[in-house]
């Protein structure tokens, strides 16, 4: 049995970073408010490395919150290229360079994501990555690689921030994130409104699956993802329908942005409005649940006629 050490890993994934095959220009640490030696350690690291990079700390009195926070070390950053990292996470040697080297090699590019090594707490491979555990399907690949990122994200998040770089360019749409959007998801969604994403299929990142994960990432059986269909839906389609209002206003508010992506925007919002007023009985629901279905509205869900049965089938508490 291996106890969770917050701390420990933390000095494994800052040695990770600082010694990368091209090195960062600056390292940002926000610390959320944590009461272990967390920041000591941060010093120590930082201190003895040979490597001329400035690490910053940012000490927060009280805790942000995940989304919060990450906006908060991204907007202290000052290179044009921004990539993320979880507090306890490691990179694999040549991920800044790789990276960046796809940045260099198309100027058009917005945001890289990637696949990631999903390994235990003691980093011992769980023996499947991150796009297995997502279940990312090659249509979904080709979307992204194709230059359709939307097309992919709309339906369901597929960018996680332990994987992700983005030009500070994005920031200019994106900031202040919203606060019903995790961050690494606002980002995906918004650099594939406005710019162009694509991934790296390569896992550059050993992403840490433990009891203490904030956000972490399960490979689903068969029995759970039922599970999940009777799981009440209410709270999770209020959440959804408020997003994408929040998405397509802002989408609205920017000039530049093409009236397709605006109707995708559009089409979304209003397929999770309609899901969210669905009628609470079951009976009642059979009716707008099939009216919706006539509109295709559903195809921009990430599963289709799945989303049917659980939006058929769900208890709305």
């Amino acid at each position: 049995m291996c106890t969770y050490n917050g701390a420990k890993y933390v000095r494994e994934q800052l040695e990770s970073i600082l010694g990368q095959t091209r090195a960062p220009e600056e390292v940002i640490v926000s610390d959320d408010a944590s009461t272990d030696e967390t920041l000591a350690v941060v010093e120590a690291v930082a201190t003895s490395s040979a490597v001329a990079t400035a690490v910053k700390v940012i000490r927060n009195p009280t805790s942000l919150g995940v989304t919060a926070n990450f906006e908060q070390a991204i907007n202290a950053t000052r290179g044009d290229l921004v990539v993320l990292s979880d507090q306890d996470d490691v990179w694999a040697p040549n991920r800044l360079e790789l990276a960046a080297a796809r940045f260099d090699a198309r100027p058009e590019l917005t945001l890289l994501h990637g696949d990631a090594r999903l390994v235990d707490q003691a980093g011992v491979p769980l023996g499947h990555t991150l796009f297995d555990a997502l279940g990312v399907t090659p249509i979904e690949r080709d979307q992204i690689a194709g230059g359709r990122a939307l097309s992919a994200l709309i339906r369901r998040n597929l960018v996680t921030g332990a994987t992700t770089a983005f030009r500070r360019s994005l920031l200019d749409v994106a900031n202040p994130f919203p606060a019903g959007w995790v961050h690494d998801e606002w980002l995906g969604i918004m650099a594939a409104a406005t710019g162009v994403v694509d991934y790296l299929g390569e896992p550059l990142v050993d992403y840490r699956q433990h009891g203490e994960n904030q956000i972490g990432v399960h490979r689903l059986s068969l029995s759970a993802k039922l599970g999940r269909m009777l799981e009440p839906g209410e709270a999770r389609n209020r959440r959804l329908a408020a997003n994408f209002s929040v998405l397509y206003e802002r989408l609205v508010a920017l000039e530049e942005v093409s009236d397709d992506v605006l109707f995708v925007a559009r089409e979304k919002r209003d397929h999770e409005r309609a899901r969210h007023a669905y009628p609470e009985s079951r009976l009642r629901r059979i009716g707008r649940v099939m009216t919706e279905q006539r509109t295709g509205r559903y195809a921009l869900s990430a599963h289709g006629a799945a989303d049917i049965v659980r939006d058929l089938i769900q208890p709305a508490h």
